[in-house]
């Protein structure tokens, strides 16, 4: 089994900003431990805060699976919506926190509707909970 973990804008910041909301932890730490607790499965991470990088991502995937934290392209991004459409790779929406309890553009998913699901609010562990749910097909 092999997935493809894409963050987007900002998330590169993770650790440094909002610490009350995303941790203190940064994305190589987060993605390390996800390599380590997925042993078996082959782990492959990407980011950018460059929409169109994020489409190319998304094209050019050979995994059987994607999870996406798109960061704030979730509420307005309609080009990775179509990538997402595009591509015959199941992808799973994830976010840190919980959307739904933060500012009211946030609640609004853009991308959620050509995904296999959404998983949001357990920080770190909602990518874990993500790639568990290819691993258990």
């Amino acid at each position: 089994m092999k997935l493809l973990f894409i963050n987007g804008v900002n998330l590169n910041m993770t650790g440094r900003r909002e610490k009350g909301v995303y941790g203190t932890q940064t994305l190589d730490e987060i993605n390390a431990e996800i390599a380590a607790h997925l042993k078996g499965t082959e782990c492959e991470f990407f980011q950018s805060n460059i929409e169109g990088e994020i489409c190319t991502a998304l094209h050019n995937a050979s995994c059987d699976g994607i999870i996406l934290n798109a960061g704030a392209f979730t509420h307005y991004s309609y080009a990775i919506r179509d990538a997402i459409a595009s591509i015959n790779i199941p992808v799973v929406e994830v976010h840190m926190s919980n959307v739904f309890r933060r500012e009211e553009f946030r609640k609004t998913s853009v991308i959620s509707e050509v995904c296999a699901g959404t998983i949001v609010g357990f920080g770190k562990n909602s990518y874990i909970l993500a790639a568990q749910s290819f691993l258990l097909k």
